[in-house]
């Protein structure tokens, strides 16, 4: 499977987003509030689209102390109705299992015992680093009120440093978030999760970023090729995310229903 590879990928992408330093470099005037509402906008709108959105994903985590696990599955999205559904495929005896979020609820089937559970934005995806936020859309607007931490430099990369914090009665995976972005393409390169107290969670960087063109759309869908998670309570843990294959073509209504998921384990 592809997602083997991962475990030999160098760690020089890492190394390069590096630790964040504060630029000395001559700067133009800091963003104004408005300028920083506007980003998460931006980000936004280039992983929305106004039509369907499927796409193969491998994903590989590692844990201190035990074996390797490697997954592949297929997301489906329909970004207008806020519909989501992650499918595993493999590993056989994972095969069937499925997250499928309708109306902001998430549920899992596991077809060994054929029922569905409700579960929360805080769901580890198999057992993984990875949330059901790392394979959908993001909705950084609605979600949070940012404002800017300031302009640094991220390894070679000039970066804004933004804050968030959830809106009032909005429920999240994490309530607080810290993210870079770059200055000149304005893509996401780093991100860290944190509780309510502050305390980091997660460390996620997005090393590739790729676009394509959304005949609905009338422009370009991005959408990250590859993430690499890190576990900050458990060191050692992390969890790396492949997306391949995305394909922008109008899916069957019967995909987001539960009955369809579980028409694929029988």
């Amino acid at each position: 499977m592809r997602v083997s590879k991962l475990s030999m990928l160098s760690v020089v992408g890492l190394l390069v987003l590096g630790a964040p330093a504060r630029s000395t470099a001559a700067t133009s005037p800091a963003p104004t509030q408005a300028q920083v509402d506007a980003m998460l906008r931006e980000l936004d709108e280039r992983q929305r689209n106004s039509g369907d959105y499927k796409a193969l994903c491998f994903i590989e985590q590692k844990e201190r102390g035990r074996n390797d696990l490697a997954y592949q599955a297929v997301v489906y999205r329909r970004d207008a109705a806020e519909k989501f559904m992650l499918l595993f495929l493999k590993p056989k005896s994972e095969a069937g299992k499925g997250y499928l979020r309708l109306e902001r609820n998430m549920f899992l089937y596991d077809p060994s015992v054929g029922k569905w559970e409700r579960r929360t934005e805080r769901e580890r995806i198999m057992g993984t680093d990875s949330r059901r936020q790392d394979f959908d859309r993001l909705r950084l607007a609605e979600e949070y009120d940012a404002r800017l931490i300031g302009e640094e430099k991220l390894g070679r990369f000039e970066v804004y440093h933004l804050a968030l914090t959830a809106k009032p009665g909005v429920d999240v995976a994490y309530p607080k978030l810290e993210m870079w972005l770059d200055k000149g393409t304005k893509n996401l390169l780093k991100r860290q999760d944190l509780a309510v107290s502050g305390r980091l969670m997660r460390t996620t960087y997005y090393p590739r970023w790729r676009k394509v063109h959304s005949p609905s759309k009338g422009g370009l869908v991005y959408y990250p090729e590859e993430m690499r998670i890190f576990d900050e309570v458990e060191k050692g843990n992390r969890t790396t995310v492949v997306i391949t294959r995305v394909d922008l073509n109008e899916l069957s209504n019967n995909i987001f229903t539960k009955a369809w998921l579980e028409s694929k384990s029988r």
